[in-house]
């Protein structure tokens, strides 16, 4: 009865899936933010700002930093996660200014088929083959939005290929850190490596930023902050193959935006592969509910204690 209670309390797909809508909603609220700003700053000096203002969130989460007692394992751990993710945070930001925000989210969807590639690897969580066909569509559907060989793939396009691989990293290293520390920590040890691993690269080509600028900046810092810690607490909620493809929404909501804030025109292929995607996203995560409720639901004539 105590084991039943305490998978109930760890493995909480629904929980999961909440949480990862949360941070779907943060995330394109800052592409909708650094959408605006635009080439005014440099990629790597807006990124190094986004985590430096982003500091101050790190106040209250600095006693549980100094109390978590981190191993020398863990801050090796934490280090290459700022290291992956810093790069990865550059070119997500010059990809940004060179193609339009439905391109961007599309090219993302590469990171959760890496990450759940990853974590039957490495972590060794169950693909189901109805799981791994769903997986398959969705991916369909990006590619149906992106359509190569029928249109040109630019520098931006190559920015987010590499940004997907660096992210996935990024994302299998937090996972591992959220079995092990509290999301607070997970998070703040994120703002401070990679606000150090930003330093050089954003003093190499500094433009003073306009008070605007850094306004913007400071709410990209909020949300983004806000985006991580509902990722691991999705992490924690639910494996991984649970709670990524969720981020799949965050395509309906960025071609919305691009449509209505700038002036992106809708593209009926967006749309085809934007249903595509919706569809296999709630097939994923209905069928991840069913089969948790099977395992803690004894059968008909199953012992019972």
């Amino acid at each position: 009865m105590n084991a039943e209670i305490t998978y109930v309390q760890e493995h909480r797909p629904m929980w999961g899936a909440i949480w990862m809508l949360a941070t779907g909603l943060s995330f394109v609220a800052v592409t909708a933010i650094v959408k605006h700003i635009g080439g005014g700053v440099p990629p790597a000096e807006a990124a190094f700002l986004r985590y430096a203002l982003g500091l101050v969130f790190l106040i209250p989460m600095l006693r549980p930093l100094f109390k978590a007692n981190l191993q020398p394992r863990q801050v090796i751990l934490f280090g290459w996660r700022g290291a992956v993710h810093s790069i990865g945070v550059i070119l997500w930001f010059f990809a940004m200014t060179k193609i339009p925000i439905a391109d961007v989210t599309a090219m993302n969807y590469l990171s959760p088929v890496y990450v759940t590639i990853g974590a039957a690897l490495f972590y060794g969580e169950k693909l189901a083959f109805r799981r791994i066909l769903a997986i398959v569509a969705a991916l369909i559907g990006a590619l149906i939005i992106l359509r190569p060989g029928f249109r040109e793939v630019s520098i931006g396009h190559i920015a987010m290929l590499f940004t997907a691989v660096l992210f996935a990293a990024s994302y299998l290293i937090a996972k591992r850190m959220a079995d092990e520390v509290s999301p607070v920590v997970v998070v703040a040890m994120l703002s401070l490596t990679v606000t150090i691993g930003l330093a050089p690269f954003a003093y190499a080509q500094w433009v003073t930023p306009t008070l605007a600028q850094v306004g913007w900046l400071f709410l990209v810092a909020v949300f983004a902050t806000i985006g991580h810690l509902t990722m691991t607490l999705a992490f924690r909620a639910a494996p991984i193959t649970a709670t990524q493809p969720v981020t799949f929404l965050q395509l309906v909501w960025a071609a919305t935006l691009g449509a209505v804030v700038f002036g992106e025109p809708v593209d009926g292929w967006v749309v085809l592969g934007g249903l595509v995607v919706l569809t296999s996203v709630s097939f994923i995560t209905w069928r991840e509910a069913v089969l948790k409720r099977r395992e803690m639901t004894p059968l008909v004539n199953a012992t019972k204690v």
